[in-house]
């Protein structure tokens, strides 16, 4: 298998200097973190979201959280939630749910960045599917992918304690994760 055409022509087109690995399947950004023997804040994790009734990808380090509430603030909408599994293969049929690559592709898609991903020199994402990832130059994505910037993630806190942040990232995070792991609705 290979990275979905439309980002690597992207890509090409754009004279990214970018390198495509294949590895084992990997349903969530940390396990392909894993496989790709990398940290987790320098991989992108890509949430899509209806916020009222736009849709909107969210980029953020795989190592940390969405806070729908945060979402809420950033992008000025009254209500935020995560798209279906079933929403995200309508929006997104170019690609396997949970891979969604982070570029604007798709029309009336927003794309957000999630302001602590800004400090890796190279980010790495999935191509579109769960055996293909690209790594690329941090500013060379940014630049290509121009996506609008806020602050809407907090660290991941896998032990369970209280961030002293509003806990709805706690629900996201498990619907995330049964979605990665083909358990969502």
């Amino acid at each position: 298998m290979s990275a979905v055409p439309w980002l690597k022509s992207t890509l090409d087109i754009a004279h990214a200097h970018y390198k495509e690995s294949h590895h084992r399947k990997a349903l969530t950004t940390q396990e392909m973190a894993q496989k790709e023997h990398v940290s987790g804040h320098q991989v992108a994790k890509t949430v899509a979201v209806k916020a009222d009734e736009r849709t909107i990808v969210l980029v953020l380090p795989a190592s940390r959280k969405v806070s729908l509430g945060k979402v809420r603030e950033v992008v000025g909408a009254e209500m935020v939630r995560l798209l279906s599994e079933g929403e995200i293969a309508f929006q997104f049929p170019d690609c396997e749910v949970g891979a969604i690559p982070p570029f604007r592709h798709w029309a009336n898609v927003d794309l957000w960045m999630d302001d602590s991903l800004s400090s890796e020199q190279e980010l790495l994402f999935h191509g579109g599917n769960h055996t293909d990832a690209i790594c690329m130059p941090f500013s060379e994505w940014k630049e290509i992918a121009n996506p609008k910037e806020g602050s809407f993630s907090i660290p991941t806190d896998w032990g369970g304690g209280k961030t002293g942040e509003d806990d709805e990232w706690r629900d996201t995070e498990d619907i995330i994760w049964e979605m990665e792991q083909g358990q969502g609705d």
